[in-house]
C-alpha cells in the first residue's frame, strides 16, 4: 500500500481571507469573522482604530479576552509563535486599508499583568490595582495617552480606586510576544500603537476562577475609557469627526442580544403585573367596608394567576445573558432579569406577609424627606376646589370617546399607534395594560380632569409604549428595570403642563405617600384609613381608594413613586435635562445616558412620537418657568 502524502500545513489565515476582509472594509461593510484557535475579528464599519487581545501561549488567561469584545473594532487572536506571521499580516492589511481612509490609525493592545503582581487581589485593600499604559514617545500622541490615563483613574473596583502608570520605555505589546507592526511599518502606515496592561482583578489570584460581577463592571468602565481615548485620537489625528465619543461605539450587535431581548420580553409578556394586583371587587369591597362602619378590613379578590411562577423563573434564568458582548446591554438585561424575578415572587406571594418585603425591594419605602413633602402638601394645599363646570362630570363612555379621538390623532402621525380603549367592570379607575386603556365602567370624573388624564395615560404611558414598540429592543415597550418612577413622574408632570394638576390631585398623591409610610411603619388598613379621613379630611371613598391601592396584595409601596417621580422630574429639568429622550420608551432615570449612547451609536432611533401637549405655547411656558424659576412641587399647585 502506498503511503499517503502528508499535506502541508495551511497558513493560519489565508491571503484570500485577508483580501476578502479588506475588500469589505474598503466598501465600508461590517466584518465579523471567526479566526483559528478561537480568534475573532469584529469591525463594525470603517473606523480609525483597532483594539487587540492575543491569547498567551503556555498559560491560561481567563476573562481577559472579554475586555475588548465590547468595542466596535476588535481582534482576538492567538499569541502563538506559529500564528504570528499571519496575524501580523492581517493587522497590517487592515491598518493599510483604514489608515488610507482616515489619514491615521490607532492600535491599543490589551493584556493582563502577571498574577501575583501589584494588587491583583481585589479583596486586599492595602494596594490599589494598577493599570500600566505602555506608550511610545511619538509626537502628537500626548493628549490621547492623557485621556486614557484620566479615564482609567475613574474606575472603581469593589469601591476601591486604581492607580495608573505610564511607561514610555517599554514596548506597546506583551513582553513574550512579537510586535504586530515594526516601527518602520507603523511609521509608513501612520499607525500609532499603545499597550495597556490590566490588573487581573476579575479572577482569583493564581487560578482561572473568574469573578463575574467584577468582570462586568470592569468591562463597562474600560469600554468607556477606550471609547473616549479613540475619540480623542480620532478628533486630533484623523480626518473623521464623530459628534460624540459614543458614536464610536458598536452599531452592529451580536445575535445573542436580540435573542436575549426577545426571551426576556417573552417572559414579561406572559403576565400583567399590575392587573394581577388590582382587586376585581374594589367597589363591592368599599360597600362591605362602609357597612361595617369602616371598622372591618374589607376582603379583596384578585384575578387567578395565569402562569406558573416557578416555571417562568426557570425560563427566565435559562436565558444566556453572558453571551451578550456589549457591556452596557448586558447590564440592562441583567437588571431586567432581576426585576422580573422579583415581580414573579410578588405574584407568587400575593396576599402573604412576604409580599410587602418584596415590594420594598422593588419600589423602596418612604424616606423622611418625601414624607415631609407629603405632609407639607396636605397641610398647605386647599382641601376643596370644584369648578362650576365639574358639577356634572364625565362618565366612562364619554371619557372613552374623548380618549379614542386622542388616539386617532397619534395614529394619524404614526400608523403603528394601535391603542384601544375598553370600558370594563373589573378595574377600579384607569389603567394602561399591554398598550390599551382600560376604563372602569362606574368611573365619573370632573370635566377639568379630562385633559390631564389624557396627557397622563395616552400622552405618556401609551405614547412611550408605542415609541418603545418602534425600537429594535422589546425592553423599551415592556419597560427597562425600575422604569415606573420616571414614567409616573413624567405622567404627573404632563398634568401640570396642560394646566390640570389640581389641588385635589396633588393631595391625592401626597396621601399615597403618607399611606405607604403608614404601611411600612406597621399601621393596619383601618388605622391608615382613619388617618386620611380624620386627620387630613379626605372623604370616606377617597381615603378608602388610597388605602386600598397601598394595602392591595399584602402591601404595595408603588404609589409613593408618583410624588417621588414628580420631584425627580423637576430636578432633572432644572439641571438642564431634555424631555425628548425620555419618550423613546419606558426607562428609569439611570438609563437616560444609555439611551442617548445607543442613539449616538445608531442602535436606537429617535422617538417617532412626541406628546401632543408639548406643542402648545402654554406647556412650553410652564416648562420654561420650571427651569428658570426653579419651581418646587408645591409651586406647581399654587401656579395652577
Amino acid at each position: 500500500m502506498a503511503k499517503s502524502k502528508r499535506s502541508k500545513p495551511k497558513p493560519e489565515l489565508s491571503s484570500t481571507l485577508i483580501e476578502a476582509i479588506c475588500d469589505r472594509l474598503a466598501h465600508n461593510k461590517q466584518v465579523r469573522r471567526t479566526l483559528p484557535q478561537k480568534g475573532r475579528l469584529h469591525i463594525d464599519r470603517q473606523l480609525p482604530f483597532l483594539c487587540v487581545y492575543r491569547q498567551p501561549t503556555g498559560r491560561e488567561d481567563a476573562g481577559t479576552h472579554r475586555l475588548v469584545k465590547g468595542e466596535a473594532s476588535y481582534l482576538v487572536a492567538s499569541g502563538d509563535e506559529k500564528s504570528h506571521e499571519s496575524t501580523a499580516e492581517l493587522v497590517r492589511e487592515v491598518v493599510k486599508t483604514l489608515s488610507r481612509e482616515f489619514g491615521a490609525f490607532l492600535i491599543i493592545e490589551v493584556w493582563s499583568a502577571p498574577d501575583g503582581g501589584q494588587a491583583n487581589d481585589p479583596a486586599v485593600p492595602t494596594v490599589s490595582p494598577t493599570f500600566t499604559i505602555h506608550a511610545p514617545t511619538t509626537a502628537g500622541l500626548g493628549r490621547t495617552i492623557e485621556t486614557l490615563a484620566k479615564r482609567l483613574l475613574r474606575i472603581k473596583i469593589l469601591k476601591q480606586g486604581v492607580d495608573v502608570e505610564i511607561d514610555r520605555q517599554a514596548s506597546s505589546h506583551p513582553a513574550e510576544m512579537k510586535p504586530l507592526l515594526s516601527e518602520e511599518e507603523a511609521r509608513e502606515l501612520n499607525c500609532s500603537l499603545i499597550g495597556l496592561s490590566v490588573p487581573p482583578v476579575y479572577r482569583r489570584p493564581k487560578t482561572q476562577q473568574e469573578f463575574p460581577q467584577i468582570m462586568r463592571a470592569l468591562g463597562r468602565s474600560l469600554a468607556l475609557a477606550l471609547r473616549q481615548t479613540f475619540y480623542e485620537f480620532t478628533r486630533s489625528r484623523t480626518t473623521h469627526r464623530p459628534p460624540h465619543y459614543h458614536a464610536l461605539g458598536r452599531k452592529a450587535v451580536v445575535k445573542a442580544v436580540w435573542e436575549t431581548d426577545r426571551r426576556l420580553a417573552e417572559v414579561g409578556n406572559q403576565f400583567d403585573y399590575l392587573l394581577q394586583l388590582t382587586p376585581v371587587n374594589a367597589n363591592d369591597a368599599f360597600e362591605q367596608f362602609r357597612r361595617s362602619n369602616f371598622e372591618r378590613v374589607p376582603e379583596f379578590h384578585y384575578r387567578p394567576l395565569p402562569v406558573d411562577t416557578g416555571l417562568l423563573k426557570r425560563q427566565l434564568y435559562n436565558i444566556p445573558i453572558e453571551r451578550v458582548e456589549d457591556p452596557a446591554l448586558e447590564r440592562v438585561f441583567l437588571e431586567k432579569q432581576d426585576e422580573l424575578d422579583m415581580k414573579l415572587s410578588m405574584l407568587r406571594d400575593r396576599d402573604t406577609p412576604k409580599f410587602l418585603y418584596e415590594s420594598l425591594q422593588l419600589f423602596g419605602g418612604v424616606k423622611d424627606d418625601l414624607l415631609d413633602l407629603a405632609n407639607n402638601l396636605l397641610e398647605r394645599v386647599p382641601r376643596t376646589h370644584i369648578p362650576s363646570s365639574d358639577t356634572e362630570g364625565v362618565d366612562a363612555t364619554q371619557f372613552a370617546s374623548r380618549a379614542e379621538a386622542e388616539i386617532k390623532y397619534y395614529r394619524s402621525i404614526c400608523p403603528g399607534f394601535s391603542a384601544k380603549t375598553r370600558v370594563t367592570g373589573d378595574v377600579a379607575n384607569l389603567i394602561v395594560s399591554r398598550g390599551s386603556l382600560l376604563i372602569a365602567k362606574q368611573m365619573k370624573i370632573p370635566a377639568s380632569r379630562v385633559e390631564p388624564l389624557l396627557a397622563h395615560e395616552i400622552g405618556t404611558h401609551l405614547l412611550t409604549f408605542y415609541n418603545g414598540k418602534s425600537q429594535p429592543f422589546q425592553q423599551l415597550y415592556s419597560g427597562l428595570a425600575g422604569y415606573e418612577e420616571l414614567q409616573e413622574g413624567m405622567a404627573v408632570l404632563s398634568e401640570y403642563l396642560v394646566g390640570g394638576l389640581s389641588s385635589a390631585r396633588m393631595r391625592q398623591l401626597a396621601a399615597r405617600v403618607v399611606a405607604a409610610r403608614q404601611l411600612t411603619d406597621g399601621a393596619s388598613f383601618v388605622e391608615t384609613f382613619r388617618v386620611l379621613h380624620q386627620t387630613f379630611e379626605f372623604s370616606h371613598h377617597a381615603a378608602y381608594t388610597v388605602t386600598m391601592r397601598i394595602y392591595r396584595g399584602g402591601g404595595l409601596t408603588k404609589d409613593a413613586i408618583y410624588l417621588r417621580g414628580l420631584r425627580a422630574m423637576l430636578r432633572y429639568i432644572q439641571k438642564g435635562g431634555d424631555l425628548g429622550p425620555l419618550y423613546a420608551g419606558k426607562m428609569a432615570e439611570k438609563h437616560i445616558p444609555l439611551i442617548q449612547e445607543l442613539q449616538y451609536r445608531n442602535v436606537l432611533a429617535a422617538a417617532p412620537l412626541q406628546p401632543r401637549f408639548l406643542e402648545s405655547e402654554e406647556a412650553q411656558q410652564r416648562l420654561g418657568e420650571i427651569r428658570t424659576k426653579k419651581l418646587s412641587v408645591l409651586d406647581l399647585v399654587v401656579a395652577t
